[in-house]
């Protein structure tokens, strides 16, 4: 994790971020993906918005459960920085804690910006706009509502927790965390998806912008901790130890 892999991994993460947005903009994969979620039928989607248990699970739940999360990291942080080991993983709780919040945010104030149609949201589904890219704008949609689906805001809690690559030195660790955080991401994404809030799109753009802000936070991080401090982060994953 010495700045060369730092700076990789923001390179592959801006990489990808602009191959989904072209590749999905100049596809048709978003429609034909949620046409297979969709019920024509029935004018339903795969799982329904509405069932409690499934919105505690997969909704409410998590959103609680990350927000507690967030505020007995920083409490960590605050009382316990003395503590030896605490001090030992504060570097990496504090690039979790930072990645979360610029993550969530990010998202979100992308979401009000870019005015992009949820598929619930679109005429083929039952709804009133057209369908509507990123890059591809309709001036009829531009007459209706604004609207917040873009990129994927719910899911953006899960990936944020890519960042627990950091908290570790172990490679072994690292890659559980990177893997908590992708678990996270895609069953909080994929729900929003069989429920017709969002396209596989938005939750590939968020996967992308969570693990840029991870990667770059920790550059932060280590960059104001001292060298020292990536150069030990990177020992295990140089030597490929464990």
């Amino acid at each position: 994790m010495d700045k060369r892999f730092l700076l990789h991994q923001a390179l592959i993460a801006i990489g990808c971020l602009l191959f989904v947005v072209l590749l999905f903009d100049f596809t048709n994969i978003d429609m034909w993906v949620q046409n297979k979620l969709y019920q024509f039928g029935a004018g339903q989607w795969v799982l329904d918005k509405h069932n409690e248990t499934l919105k505690l699970f997969f909704y409410d739940g998590p959103k609680k459960l990350l927000t507690l999360l967030a505020k007995i990291v920083l409490l960590i942080l605050i009382v316990f920085r003395r503590n030896s080991r605490v001090e030992k993983y504060s570097q990496g709780l504090a690039i979790v804690l930072i990645s979360t919040i610029i993550t969530v945010a990010l998202v979100g104030g992308l979401k009000s910006l870019t005015n992009v149609p949820c598929p619930k949201d679109l005429s083929h589904f039952g709804g009133a706009y057209p369908y509507v890219t990123f890059l591809h704008r309709i001036p009829l949609a531009e007459h209706l509502d604004r609207v917040r689906c873009f990129p994927a805001g719910h899911a953006s809690g899960g990936f944020a927790l890519l960042s627990l690559f950091f908290l570790f030195r172990r490679r072994r660790n690292q890659w559980i965390g990177f893997g908590v955080g992708m678990a996270c991401g895609w069953t909080f994404g994929i729900y929003k998806m069989l429920i017709g809030d969002h396209f596989l799109s938005h939750t590939l753009v968020t996967m992308c912008l969570a693990w840029l802000v991870s990667v770059l936070v920790a550059a932060c991080v280590y960059r104001l901790s001292g060298n020292k401090s990536v150069e030990a982060a990177a020992g295990p994953v140089a030597s490929g130890t464990t």
